[in-house]
């Protein structure tokens, strides 16, 4: 792996105590949002992000749906920034994510939301942003200053603040605490050495697969590849890509595959395998594969927490690919740090 010192990378390695810090300093904001849903006792959720936020949304779909029974959608910010709509929103809990808080759509949206019935509950690294001032109750990342153009610090926050709720409003202990014993297990997923995938993204395209809460990591994978390495990469769901996608696979086609120890790990791997049968060059976040090389990962103790480690495993490998290409990974081109869409 490279021993770079780029702010992408040094900001790798704060995860750790990030969410550390989330959850030494969160727990009154966390039990504020929970009484906030409680008392909303939605019948659905609805999601507002964009980019890196918006598969933390997904990931947290996931967590919503196997965990609390409630459906999650995903709603584009256009539709009030730009198409002047108002949605019907009475009885859901609208829960907005956005780093910097900025973004004119992602506010306008929670704020409509808001003014429709929705209560709100925003996720951001910024309490003075414009967003966490239309939120009904807000959730700091506690992430500290982020300055690589690609987040991963934030991410991570994101994901395990999202999470968090969740298991508040559920009342989970195992998953509560299953959540309070990530950062040592953050710290040794930093460092963990996937250079054999790393040597495999040579070319100008590849897969990351994944299903479930782990094919929202892998649309992050694949994000992340794009704007750090300059690599064209899509993200699939392990039950989409053999019906088309994999036409374009050849000898040595790298891929990524994430896995949890869930529910559908084995289909997973078996769908890793198949690609590698096909000449792929595939690795894979589980043991379970029997054609496709196993990537070392950091396992939490519950299925819902893997995929955290899994993406903070990802992004030291990425990092080294940018670097070994002669990328900064601190300033992709034609990217900045804040996107304000309207």
């Amino acid at each position: 792996m490279s021993e770079t010192t780029s702010k992408m990378r040094q900001e790798i390695l704060e995860i750790p105590a990030a969410v550390d810090r989330l959850l030494s300093q969160g727990a009154q904001d966390i039990q504020n949002a929970a009484q906030v849903f409680r008392e909303a006792d939605p019948r659905f959720l609805i999601t507002v992000a964009r980019g890196s936020s918006d598969h933390a949304c997904s990931y947290i779909k996931y967590a919503s749906e196997l965990l609390l029974n409630l459906p999650v959608a995903s709603v584009g910010p256009s539709v009030s920034s730009i198409y002047g709509v108002e949605l019907q929103a009475k009885g859901a809990v609208c829960l907005s994510v956005s780093q910097s808080g900025q973004s004119p759509d992602i506010v306008d949206l929670a704020r409509s939301l808001g003014r429709s019935g929705a209560a709100t509950v925003a996720i951001t690294n910024d309490t003075s942003s414009r967003l966490a001032e239309v939120a009904g109750a807000v959730l700091p990342l506690h992430a500290g200053p982020e300055l690589s153009v690609a987040a991963t610090k934030t991410f991570v926050t994101s994901l395990v603040a999202g999470l968090w709720l969740l298991a508040e409003v559920k009342r989970d202990a195992d998953l509560l605490k299953a959540i309070h014993a990530l950062p040592p297990l953050l710290e040794k997923a930093a460092r963990c050495d996937w250079s054999a995938a790393a040597d495999t993204i040579t070319g100008r395209s590849l897969f990351t697969l994944g299903r479930g809460p782990s094919f929202a990591i892998s649309s992050e994978a694949a994000l992340k590849i794009k704007e750090t390495c300059q690599i064209h990469a899509e993200s699939y769901s392990v039950a989409e890509v053999l019906h088309g996608p994999v036409s374009i696979v050849e000898e040595g086609f790298p891929a990524i595959v994430f896995a949890a120890s869930d529910a559908a790990e084995q289909a997973t791997a078996e769908a890793a395998d198949a690609l590698a049968g096909k000449g792929a060059a595939v690795f894979a976040t589980t043991e379970k594969v029997t054609q496709a090389g196993p990537l070392p990962v950091v396992k939490t103790g519950h299925w819902i927490t893997d995929p955290i480690t899994a993406i903070t495993a990802f992004y030291g490998m990425v990092e080294s690919v940018a670097s070994a290409r002669g990328i900064d990974p601190d300033a992709p081109r034609h990217l900045k740090k804040v996107t304000e869409t309207v």
